[in-house]
């Protein structure tokens, strides 16, 4: 996949993942290290949760769509986070879930200190393998503008007039 650069980009324009499968082992491991809490530790403890069984981390779930975002959205310069509007876990993870992402633009503003970037306002929806959202978030990222070979050509008409 080529790099997107901000003018590529369009309102209403979508991105889609492959897929990822997560498991038990995975969601046990991440819990242990940065979210410890039963329900995502422990299947007994979990049955006994408002989950009634092991769910991943909403953290977990969203180092999971980082990773599927990353693989299959290339805005040059990379992924660079300005701000986070929403998100929300609308449903757990469950062992055996196969994840993927859409992306939408939802806006685009050419920045007026820096004409070299903009904003891009994005929804991030995480989907398992029924297509139920099990995570969404809104972000706004910095994209750079104007392809390098673009640039060079305005620069190289600017220096023969």
């Amino acid at each position: 996949m080529t790099e997107i650069f901000l003018e590529d980009l369009v309102v209403g324009q979508t991105f889609s993942s492959g897929r990822l499968q997560i498991d038990t082992e995975s969601i046990k491991h991440f819990a242990a290290e940065f979210d410890p809490q039963p329900f995502h530790l422990d299947e007994q403890a979990a049955r006994q949760t408002i989950f009634r069984g092991l769910a991943a981390s909403g953290w977990h779930t969203a180092a999971l769509t980082m990773r599927l975002l990353v693989a299959s959205f290339k805005p040059a310069g990379g992924l660079i986070g300005a701000s986070l509007d929403e998100l929300s876990w609308p449903r757990p993870v469950r062992p055996g879930d196969e994840l993927r992402i859409e992306i939408e633009i939802l806006e685009i503003r050419p920045s007026k200190s820096r004409p070299e970037q903009g904003i891009v306002k994005i929804r991030v929806t995480t989907l398992n393998q029924a297509d139920k959202a099990v995570q969404i978030y809104i972000a706004n990222i910095v994209v750079l503008g104007c392809r390098k070979e673009e640039s060079n050509h305005k620069v190289d008409a600017v220096e023969k007039m």
